[in-house]
């Protein structure tokens, strides 16, 4: 989306990715965020894909940004360098050095316990397994609601005005939450609880770097029933 500008900004861009990954869809929004043209090219199976394994050896996973010759790998790393390299667009870290610590703290909080939550409730063998994810996954929630009173200071995003670090982090895992309380019946964002996190899911989603790369939430459904051979998804 939208033109690059600078001289090295003019090299080739291209995205390996596969749609249901929450975390290629943090590099897309990022990109769409700094007008930035590029090629996206859907792997179906990264385990065997050789682009996949000549530009990621080490962790062979996706996302995997490729700007001229050079691989740049993992969504947050991805993110932050999309934002360094294009000027075109608003910011998406802080410039302040302690807003930028912050932004990646919680982002890393996100993957660390709200994703594995997610996938917890997901792959859990029994229903105490599972009560005890989706306990933990409720205290993220209770968690992330307080970071965005804080960080948002009245405003519509994490970021601010705008769509920022955190509103990425976490943005991209609202498809799976959503799969989740499909499944579950259990609201894990909701209107009394996590009165900002719900009105800041629906102005994220709406938001135009966010609503053309979106996955289709049924779609997710679908994916999620052949992925997770478990009760839950049946």
């Amino acid at each position: 989306m939208g033109s690059m500008n600078g001289s090295k900004n003019d090299e080739y861009v291209r995205l390996l990715g596969a749609w249901p990954s929450p975390f290629v869809l943090r590099t897309r929004i990022a990109l769409n965020l700094k007008r930035v043209a590029y090629e996206y090219l859907e792997e179906e199976d990264t385990l065997n894909s050789e682009s996949v394994l000549n530009y990621n050896p080490v962790h062979k996973q996706i996302p995997i940004l490729i700007h001229g010759n050079k691989p740049i790998r993992e969504s947050l790393n991805i993110v932050m360098y999309v934002d360094e390299t294009w000027l075109s667009g608003p910011p998406i870290l802080p410039s302040d050095p302690f807003d930028r610590a912050v932004a990646r703290f919680w982002d890393v909080y996100i993957d660390e316990h709200c994703f594995t939550s997610i996938n917890g409730v997901a792959v859990a063998k029994d229903e105490d397994e599972r009560k005890a994810a989706i306990a933990k996954l409720e205290q993220c929630m209770a968690l992330l609601e307080e970071t965005f009173q804080e960080c948002s200071k009245g405003r519509g995003f994490f970021g601010g005005e705008n769509i920022g670090f955190i509103d990425i982090g976490f943005g991209s895992m609202l498809g799976p939450l959503k799969v989740l309380e499909k499944f579950t019946g259990f609201k894990f964002i909701h209107p009394e609880n996590t009165p900002g996190l719900f009105h800041w899911a629906d102005r994220f989603y709406a938001h135009e770097a966010v609503k053309p790369v979106m996955p289709d939430i049924e779609k997710l459904v679908e994916f999620a029933r052949l992925k997770f051979n478990t009760s839950i998804f049946k």
